[in-house]
């Protein structure tokens, strides 16, 4: 009996990503694409986050690749640097399996580990019974807020909703200088 295995994606798992991606694009409602992005772009994708030190996992079993999961900045601004948004994805074959529960605790420890102090969760159809919103729950994530009618895909109005869990003590005591956010951040942009 074989287990699925979390590692850091690798650039030669984009084809596969970019797949993966473009039936959750097609045919759900987590992403607002409308199209989904090429192999190109899936890989400037990954080249800025990976270049930027964020955390980015893939699921595997028997070397097929089964989900991936990203952390991401939350907004540009510098103050906003403790702050990440989550990202996971599972392949349709493999919905249903724990997959998306793994890649997001193994998100989460990256993302503890790197010293950011909030996850960030937008997402997009976000009602009750959605199954992002149900894993971002048992996960210990707690509601922040939603946009109601915020997006139009598949020829209905969608809500947005947010929900965030914190890290590190979260904002109750002061940042570490060492954290991964503050180093970046003394380091400033790079040319």
């Amino acid at each position: 009996m074989s287990t699925i295995s979390i590692r850091a994606a690798l650039e030669g798992d984009l084809d596969r990503i970019t797949e993966i991606y473009a039936d959750a694009v097609t045919h759900g409602t987590a992403s607002y694409e409308l199209e989904p992005p090429g192999r190109a772009e899936m890989g400037a994708r990954f080249d800025s986050l990976t270049g930027g030190g964020f955390p980015y996992l893939v699921a595997e079993k028997d070397g097929a690749l089964l989900g991936y999961a990203y952390a991401a900045a939350f907004r540009p601004r510098p103050a906003y640097r403790f702050i990440v948004e989550d990202s996971v994805y599972v392949a349709p074959d493999a919905k249903g399996q724990g997959v998306g529960l793994m890649l997001m605790q193994a998100l989460i420890e990256a993302c503890r580990v790197a010293g950011f102090r909030q996850i960030v969760a937008v997402i997009g159809d976000g009602h009750a019974d959605s199954a992002s919103v149900r894993l971002h729950e048992k996960l210990g994530f707690r509601h922040s807020g939603r946009l109601e009618g915020s997006g139009y895909k598949h020829g209905r109005w969608l809500d947005t909703v947010f929900m965030q869990l914190s890290l590190n003590g979260g904002a109750t005591i002061p940042p570490d200088s060492n954290s991964l956010p503050e180093r970046k951040f003394r380091e400033g942009p790079r040319r």
